[in-house]
């Protein structure tokens, strides 16, 4: 199977994510009044691998870190809709018995397959990676997860595909069907109060949000709307011509959770983020 090829920014992000997985899984693994079950699910996992577009060696991905981490994790839960990418992370992990794939949509499995498993009443924890490729998640597990009080997120918003897709300067022209694609991303369609101002341009079209603006009203509708109660402000990622493909967020029950995840952010932070 031709393996993806990652950019720079996705370095850092495995890298992120990497670092705070370790952190999660030492502090639950160290709790025993009561005792947690703590687990990994990665809902877009990819096949494990990857070929860096800079080095052009082989980087492990997020799937391959997590099972790498010590202490570790006591189960994990691996999702992909790709046939070929399961199939090479059922290779990978044959024999282990605390792993579950799944070869399906992310959003089905989630609510129906995982998310029950991992209940806070049964001292059940998790930490969930939800990185789409693009507007492929639905607003329903994210609210899911922020409800269930047992789940802290690592969220990719793809706001490249947001403004290739549907934040168009023109409105109107903006196909319906890029516009349900946003719609199930954000729950619903305040995003358009967000991204448009109601003054005109000197075309004759509304104002159109920068980035920042509709990540931080995001950000917001995490916690307000989600239900999670700490929510670092996201970090961007870059491409090599500096522009912002997407911002990781972060979002859990726990204020320690938001700090170390705050503090690690602020390490791969580039001049002039907030």
């Amino acid at each position: 199977m031709k393996l993806d090829e990652i950019g720079n920014w996705t370095e850092v992000k495995l890298e992120i994510i990497r670092e705070y997985a370790t952190a999660y899984s030492k502090i639950l693994s160290a709790q025993m009044r009561p005792k947690l079950h703590h687990f990994y699910i990665d809902a877009f996992s990819g096949s494990g691998l990857h070929i860096s577009k800079i080095s052009g060696k082989f980087v492990a991905g997020s799937t391959s870190n997590a099972l790498d981490i010590t202490p570790p994790f006591q189960g994990f839960f691996f999702i992909d809709i790709d046939k070929d990418k399961a199939q090479m992370l059922r290779k990978a992990t044959e024999g282990r018995e605390n792993v579950h794939i799944y070869e399906a949509d992310c959003n089905t499995a989630l609510l129906t397959e995982v998310f029950p498993k991992v209940q806070y009443e049964d001292y059940c924890r998790a930490l969930c990676l939800l990185d789409p490729y693009g507007l492929h998640l639905d607003w329903e597990v994210i609210a899911k997860a922020g409800s269930m009080r047992s789940i802290e997120i690592f969220l990719n918003f793809p706001v490249m595909d947001m403004n290739r897709n549907v934040l168009w300067k023109n409105p109107e022209n903006v196909p319906a069907d890029q516009i349900s694609r946003m719609n199930t991303l954000w729950g619903d369609e305040s995003w358009r109060d967000v991204a448009y101002d109601t003054r005109e341009s000197l075309f004759g079209y509304p104002v159109k949000a920068d980035n920042d603006t509709i990540a931080l009203a995001f950000q917001k509708r995490l916690k307000e709307v989600a239900g999670f109660q700490h929510v670092p402000i996201p970090i961007p990622m870059r491409n090599s011509k500096e522009a912002t493909i997407y911002y990781l967020f972060f979002a859990s029950p726990k204020p320690v959770a938001a700090d170390i995840v705050s503090q690690i952010f602020d390490k791969y932070r580039k001049p002039g983020d907030q």
